[in-house]
């Protein structure tokens, strides 16, 4: 069986949308015990307006912070060419520009069209390119929107071939409401791994109604083979209502190493760094491995 890589989010979607402030300092230790996991990637903070994502007001911090970490490969979400402007100041391998597959979930995440965000998404890799920065494009709410309800998958489709076309090192495909079934995202993920070719595909999953770890099985099986997840499952989007956290990275990680599948990753290190993110969190983690592995 292939050997998939996982790209742990806590640090920015696991708890961008905390109530109480997290320190640069506890953002900085997470990150540090993530590493210490042997987790090579990262999404540390994001570049969004401190008024409408206060908790990631301190990105440039943290970004110095970790800054050496040796073969850390550090990503910042972008919402905007501003966004950008801020983030290319550091030292990070990877900026996740994100659209959505709904037009209102768009306006209400980043006040932007479609056809606007993906305008800004070009203009983004011709200056990424140029300054050393790969590029992900992540396509929200591929599989429900709070709004919209129903997104077809054409509409996702359509944005993965517009992203493959404005050359996106890499695309990503996020039930952000976790809203996905196992067949559902089986059959998209086949088709949008087919279109992209080349281009890395990555599933980023949370796990409102417990389907979380069923759809990111039924994801490997599609053959998809980069996860984006949260340790503890902390985490929620500040414009989704009602979604709850990400897929725990421990429960993910325990899943493929009990099928023999290489993740390069120390689950025991794993679980204290998922201990310390559900400290951080005043929300009940979703999580559920690492209570049994504790025992």
């Amino acid at each position: 069986m292939g050997a998939v890589r996982i790209i742990d989010v806590s640090p920015r979607d696991g708890l961008q949308n905390e109530p109480k402030q997290v320190t640069t300092q506890e953002k900085e230790t997470l990150v540090k015990l993530l590493h210490a996991a042997r987790i090579r990637t990262v999404e540390a903070t994001s570049f969004v307006h401190p008024k409408k994502v206060p908790q990631m007001a301190d990105a440039s911090d943290v970004l110095v912070g970790i800054a050496g970490m040796k073969d850390l490969q550090s990503i910042a979400l972008i919402p905007n060419l501003k966004g950008y402007e801020r983030a290319r100041n550091h030292s990070l391998s990877e900026v996740n520009w994100v659209s959505s597959a709904t037009e209102t979930f768009n306006q209400k995440n980043i006040g932007l069209t479609i056809d606007e965000n993906m305008e800004q998404f070009q203009s983004l890799v011709a200056q990424a390119r140029k300054d050393g920065i790969q590029t992900c494009f992540s396509i929200a709410v591929s599989f429900g929107c709070p709004y919209e309800n129903n997104v077809s998958e054409d509409q996702v489709l359509k944005l993965v071939k517009r992203a493959k076309q404005a050359g996106a090192d890499r695309i990503g495909i996020a039930d952000t409401i976790g809203i996905a079934t196992p067949d559902h995202v089986h059959r998209l993920m086949k088709k949008v791994l087919d279109i992209a070719g080349e281009t890395p595909i990555a599933i980023h999953l949370h796990d409102t109604r417990g389907l979380g770890l069923a759809n990111a099985y039924a994801s490997y099986q599609a053959g998809v083979r980069i996860f984006e997840t949260a340790v503890s499952g902390i985490g929620g989007c500040p414009f989704a209502p009602g979604a709850a956290g990400n897929l725990a990275t421990e429960d993910l990680v325990y899943l493929f190493h009990r099928m023999n599948i290489d993740t390069g990753i120390d689950f025991a290190k794993l679980l204290d760094a998922a201990d310390y993110a559900a400290s951080l969190s005043t929300k009940n983690p979703l999580g559920r491995i690492r209570h049994v592995e504790r025992k």
